[in-house]
C-alpha cells in the first residue's frame, strides 16, 4: 500500500512559536551551565556580576557576601547579597524570571553584564535540576519596606511565576539578596568558584567580598578606596553599524529630517559631516527618514563608510588602571615586581576598547612551570576556553625568551610569574553567549601584544639587573668557599704564604667575575 501523504494542514498544526526559555532550557550548554561542576561557578558568577555592576551604578563601595551551603554530594545553595541600589517591586519578578530582559544591552557603554541571560539562566537551571524557586529579598530604600519573591519561570511563556509575595523586615537600608537551590559540585582548581573570587577582586579591587565555603570563610578586602571611573554612555559611531542597523534605527527614529537624525543619533557628526553625507548620497538633508527607500538606504549607508569622522568618544570605558591594578595584584601575590600598564584607548569598528597587562614575578617560584594567565573582559574573569581565546594567542605570539621568560614553540612562556591580562569595552566580541573567550579579530590581538611587550620590557631589564647579579653574587660565593683549599695546594707548590695567596685570589675574584658574566650574557645573545 502507498504510504499516506502528510497533508500541509497536519503539519502545519505542529508548528509552534518556540520561547527563547524553552530554548535556553534545551540548550542551556549554550551559556555555560553544561556540567553541575560549570553550573555552580556559573550561577556564582552570574550573581556577583551582577551585584557589583549594580553598586558601581549607585556609586558606592561594595560590599558583596557570597555563601556556599552543602546539601549533599551534588546539591548546594548559592546566596548572593550585596549592598546596591535595590530592585524595584514591580520589576523583580521580571529582573529574575524573565530571560533576554535588562537594561544593559542597548546601552553603549562599558559594563559587566549586557544580554540579560546571566541570572534568569542560572534560575532556569536551578528549576530544571532541583525544581525549587527562586529567593529574593530587595530593598531600595530605608523608607521603604523590603520585598520578598519566590520565583520561577514559564517557559513556554517566557514570563516570570510569583509563588508568593510578601513584604519582610530586613535589616539592611538598600541591597538586594538572593538565594538559589541548584544541582552542582565545588572542586578547587583553577576553574573552580574559589579561583572565580579571587580574580573578581583583582578585577574590582574596590570591592570587599566574603565568600563563605563548605570549608570555611575567606575575606578579599578592597584594595582601594577609590571607586572606578563611571562610564558615559555614547551614541552608535557610524563606522560601527550595519546596513540592517540603519534601516531599522530610521524606522524608529523621532527626528524629522535626514539631518537631525544623523547629528542626533550618532556621536562625532556635526551638521557639517550630515550635510556631506547628504550630498554624496544624493540626498537631501530635508528628507523625512521613514519615507527613504532601501535603494536611497544603501547610498546613505556606503557614503556614512566613506566620509572621513573623527573616533568616538573613550569615556565609555572604565579601566582598572596600571596602579590600581599594581595594589590589587600586591594585595593577592606575594610578588618580587610587578609592572602593569593601560594602554590608550583604541576604536575597532566604530567600538572603542582599552587593554590593560600586569606581570607578577618570583624567582622564588618554580622556574620550570608554565606562566598562570588570567584573561579578564569588562573586569570579569574568563576562566574557560583558554585555547580559544585571543587573549591566549596574543601571548603565545609573543616572543617571551626575549624578556627572560623560557618558551617552547607557540606556547605559554614558563617561569615564575603571572600574566594578567583586561579588555574594558563597550562591545567584547565573545565566541558565544557563555561569554568565556574573545574572538580572534587582528586588532585586538595586535593591541594585546603591544600591551605585553611594553611590559615584557621592564621585566627583561629587572631579570638582568637584579637576578642575573644576584646569580653573579652566588656563584663569587661558590669560588669563595674553595679558595682556602686552592691557596693550601698553591702553597705547597710554590712555598707562597697561604694567607697572601687566599688575599690575592680573592682580589683576581672580584675583579674578573663581572667579566666572565658580562661574557656569558655576549654568548647567550
Amino acid at each position: 500500500m502507498p504510504k499516506e501523504v502528510v497533508k500541509a494542514e497536519e503539519l502545519a498544526r505542529k508548528q509552534r512559536e518556540i520561547s527563547v526559555s524553552e530554548f535556553f532550557a534545551k540548550n542551556r550548554h549554550l551559556l555555560g551551565f553544561d556540567n553541575p561542576t560549570r553550573a555552580l561557578l556559573m550561577t556564582v558568577k552570574e550573581f556577583v556580576d551582577n551585584s557589583i555592576d549594580a553598586c558601581n551604578e549607585m556609586r558606592v563601595p561594595g560590599d558583596i557576601k557570597v555563601e556556599l551551603k552543602q546539601l549533599s554530594e551534588n546539591r548546594f545553595i548559592v546566596i548572593v547579597e550585596d549592598n546596591g541600589p535595590g530592585i524595584v517591586k514591580d520589576q523583580i519578578p521580571k529582573v529574575f524570571g524573565k530571560l533576554l530582559y535588562g537594561s544593559k544591552f542597548f546601552s553603549m557603554k562599558q559594563s559587566m553584564g549586557q544580554q540579560g541571560l546571566g541570572a534568569s539562566v542560572a534560575v532556569l537551571y536551578s528549576q530544571l535540576t532541583t525544581g525549587k524557586p527562586i529567593k529574593v529579598i530587595s530593598r531600595i530604600s530605608p523608607k521603604k519596606p523590603a520585598h520578598y519573591y519566590e520565583l520561577q519561570i514559564n517557559t513556554q511563556k517566557n514570563e516570570p511565576e510569583i509563588l508568593k509575595e510578601k513584604d519582610v523586615d530586613w535589616k539592611v537600608d538598600h541591597g538586594t539578596k538572593v538565594e538559589i537551590e541548584l544541582e552542582g559540585r565545588y572542586q578547587k582548581g583553577k576553574q573552580s568558584v574559589d579561583e572565580y573570587v579571587k580574580q573578581i577582586s583583582i578585577a574590582n579591587p574596590h570591592i570587599s567580598i566574603t565568600y563563605k565555603t563548605p570549608e570555611g570563610t575567606l575575606k578579599y578586602q578592597r584594595a582601594v578606596n577609590e571607586l572606578p571611573v563611571e562610564p558615559k554612555e555614547i551614541k552608535p559611531h557610524p563606522y560601527g553599524i550595519e546596513l540592517g542597523n540603519l534601516i531599522s534605527m530610521l524606522s524608529h527614529t523621532k527626528a524629522r529630517t535626514l539631518q537631525s537624525f544623523l547629528t542626533t543619533e550618532f556621536s562625532r557628526i556635526g551638521s557639517g559631516t550630515a550635510k556631506e553625507m547628504c550630498s554624496k548620497s544624493s540626498l537631501n538633508p530635508n528628507d523625512k527618514p521613514s519615507k527613504l527607500t532601501n535603494e536611497q538606504i544603501e547610498k546613505l549607508f556606503k557614503a556614512m563608510q566613506d566620509t572621513k569622522i573623527i573616533a568616538p568618544p573613550t569615556d565609555c570605558l572604565s579601566p582598572i588602571k596600571a596602579e590600581v591594578l599594581e595594589k590589587a595584584l600586591k594585595k593577592e601575590y606575594e610578588a618580587e615586581f610587578i609592572i602593569t600598564t593601560t594602554r590608550s584607548p583604541v576604536v575597532y569598528r566604530g567600538f572603542p576598547f582599552q587593554i590593560e597587562v600586569g606581570i607578577v614575578y618570583n624567582s622564588k617560584w618554580p622556574q620550570d612551570e608554565q606562566t598562570r594567565l588570567i584573561r579578564l573582559a569588562n573586569r570579569v574573569p574568563l576562566l574557560y576556553q583558554q585555547g580559544a581565546c585571543a587573549i591566549t594567542e596574543a601571548v603565545t605570539d609573543t616572543n617571551w625568551k626575549s624578556y627572560g621568560l623560557q618558551q617552547s614553540g607557540n606556547n605559554l612562556p614558563a617561569g615564575p610569574a603571572i600574566i594578567v591580562v583586561h579588555m574594558a569595552s563597550v562591545w567584547v566580541p565573545f565566541t558565544s553567549e557563555a561569554k568565556e573567550a574573545v574572538a580572534h579579530y587582528e586588532d585586538i590581538i595586535k593591541e594585546i601584544k603591544l600591551a605585553l611587550q611594553e611590559c615584557g620590557r621592564k621585566l627583561s631589564i629587572y631579570i638582568h639587573k637584579n637576578i642575573r647579579a644576584r646569580e653573579q653574587k652566588e656563584r663569587a660565593s661558590l669560588f669563595d668557599a674553595y679558595i682556602p683549599e686552592l691557596a693550601t695546594a698553591l702553597n705547597k707548590l710554590s712555598g707562597e704564604p697561604k694567607t697572601k695567596i687566599e688575599q690575592g685570589l680573592r682580589k683576581r675574584l672580584k675583579k674578573d667575575l663581572p667579566l666572565l658574566m658580562v661574557g656569558e650574557e655576549n654568548v647567550k645573545k
